[in-house]
């Protein structure tokens, strides 16, 4: 993949949850160059937003002409606005600019904190006849609109189910033709979600400046969401930051080495070697027998009766292993889907060692029986 060069026009948050600052870890994280207009000055914290200051228009202008007419731009994410004035200037601006644009139409805080007054929720429309994709959630779908009407236009809308009651949440990708993709995840039960939208739309607009198509895309984004959920690091008395960088084993280019599997002969005496080291278990099946164990970092590390090696993880597995096919690697399998919620292929190098390549998203590190410490 490239190294896209995302410009973020946004909010500054000065809590670091959510806005500018959430977006440039985002992107730095995904492999991209962060550059930023800055819309608003605002004040907040984890529970809620005491002050909103709006940059002048000329000012926010001023800083995308001068990282256009330098550095370049591969993809655009929009977030807090600021004003009408400034949503309408900016709308005309990304006539020269040429480069997908993916718009968080901010307008509420995840504290409650209101960061849009009517006219600029209003003009929110203009921004939405360049973007590639925007994301609402619910209340923020009907209060531009409503899908039906908002299609009608010819907006392609990422949906965002976050806000529906059920353990289940659904993600839709819908346009003038209807439902394109949908996504759906067990809901993470946490008070950290401080920042989630920005961080989706900004790893949408990483995905897109990359070369990624709009589902792919999406499907990156939402995986990075999630991991960053599961690990937030529980800051603040409100709704806290989540932890955009806890996932730099999970994502990235294809072949990264973050598994590796040992065998074993006695267990109980392998597992709590590996704890006393201080790594932490997160799977323990002694009738297996099967543990595994995080390293700091996030590397993991497998105890096998029978199956070990070193594990490559791969994005898109399977055109990985076609191009090695193709470039005369043999392998032992097709890939396979493994009751354990991982896809594997498996090969061995030329000393008899065991290589396997496979994807495994969040099962990796958060397996449906991961053990709870």
């Amino acid at each position: 993949m490239s190294y896209p060069r995302i410009l973020i026009i946004a909010g500054s948050d000065s809590g670091g949850g959510a806005g500018i600052q959430a977006d440039i870890k985002t992107v730095t994280m995904l492999g991209g160059h962060a550059m930023t207009a800055i819309t608003a000055i605002t004040a907040q914290n984890t529970l809620g937003v005491q002050a909103v200051h709006p940059v002048p228009t000329e000012m926010v202008l001023a800083q995308i002409d001068s990282v256009v007419s330098d550095i370049g731009v591969d993809a655009v994410k929009i977030g807090m606005i600021g004003s009408a004035e400034t949503a309408l200037a900016v709308a005309d601006r990304l006539e020269s600019i040429g480069a997908p644009v993916v718009l968080d139409p901010v307008m509420v805080a995840t504290s409650g904190g209101v960061l849009a007054d009517a006219a600029t929720i209003e003009s929110l429309h203009e921004l939405m006849g360049w973007a590639f994709v925007t994301t609402p959630n619910l209340p923020e779908l009907e209060a531009l609109g409503g899908e039906a009407d908002l299609t009608a236009r010819g907006e392609m809308l990422l949906i965002k189910g976050g806000h529906a009651p059920g353990e289940i949440i659904t993600d839709r990708l819908v346009g003038s033709e209807g439902e394109i993709a949908r996504w759906e995840g067990a809901r993470i039960h946490t008070e950290d979600t401080h920042g989630t939208g920005c961080t989706l739309a900004s790893a949408i607009a990483t995905g897109l400046g990359q070369g990624l198509d709009l589902p792919e895309a999406i499907a990156r984004a939402r995986l990075f969401v999630r991991l960053a959920l599961r690990t937030a690091p529980g800051l603040g008395r409100g709704h806290g930051p989540m932890a955009h960088g806890a996932v730099r084993l999970d994502m990235g280019p294809s072949g990264r080495l973050n598994q590796i599997s040992v065998p074993v002969s006695d267990y109980a005496a392998s597992r709590d070697f590996y704890e006393d080291l201080g790594l932490t278990l997160i799977v323990d099946s002694p009738d297996q027998p099967y543990a595994r164990f995080e390293a700091p970092g996030g590397a993991t590390l497998s105890l096998h009766g029978q199956q070990h090696g070193v594990y490559l993880e791969c994005d898109d597995l399977d055109a990985r292993v076609t191009a090695l096919i193709s470039a005369g690697l043999v392998f032992d399998n097709e890939p396979v889907d493994q009751a354990w919620g991982w896809r594997e292929a498996w090969l061995v190098d030329p000393a008899g060692n065991r290589v396997c390549l496979y994807s495994a998203g969040e099962n990796r590190r958060f397996p449906p029986w991961r053990v709870e410490g």
